[in-house]
């Protein structure tokens, strides 16, 4: 990747934290990071190719802030939530959403596949936290495909409420009263 092509590139990523993918038109991005839409097109060939590239930026941070993490299944989804809930990750949280949707509803576009693979991002995470033989398990993939639908869903929630107190008291909160496994077949 050339510098400039690099440098283009952040700051790109630093305007789609803040203003999001929605309305992405490369004349105003140009403009905000002191560009041209030609040296964009250029330098990504399309402006898919660019929210590509943007996406793949996007990744990049959240996997390196959630690679590292050890311990133990509840430690590391404990460890997982305290990051998702810092105020400081919001804007990536909300790019990370939009772009799970839209892969959701547009397939094809160029952010095909990202909701596939941050769910196997992040069960990956999870895997690691679980001992080898438990991990190799039906028991295993359900336990951490509860544990990310549990933080993914209360991050949906914190994303839409700004309600950190509620959903972390919820979410630290054990229940033997939920459903049983026969109300959930």
């Amino acid at each position: 990747m050339t510098v400039r092509r690099e440098e283009l590139l952040e700051k790109a990523y630093e305007f789609v934290l803040e203003h999001g993918l929605a309305d992405l038109s490369l004349r105003p991005l140009a403009q905000a990071i002191g560009s041209s839409p030609r040296v964009l097109l250029y330098l990504f060939e399309s402006k898919d190719g660019l929210v590509r590239e943007l996406l793949a930026r996007a990744r990049q941070d959240e996997l390196a802030a959630i690679q590292g993490i050890e311990g133990d299944l509840e430690a590391v989804t404990a460890t997982l939530w305290g990051w998702l809930a810092a105020p400081e990750h919001r804007p990536l949280l909300v790019l990370w959403l939009e772009a799970y949707a839209r892969s959701l509803v547009e397939p094809d576009g160029p952010w095909a596949g990202h909701a596939r693979q941050t769910v196997e991002d992040w069960l990956s995470v999870l895997a690691k936290a679980q001992p080898p033989a438990v991990r190799r398990t039906r028991a295993g993939l359900a336990e951490r495909t509860r544990a990310l639908a549990l933080v993914r869903g209360a991050m949906l929630d914190l994303l839409a409420t700004g309600d950190g107190t509620r959903v972390t008291a919820a979410l630290r909160q054990r229940s033997d009263h939920g459903p049983t496994r026969a109300a959930l077949r």
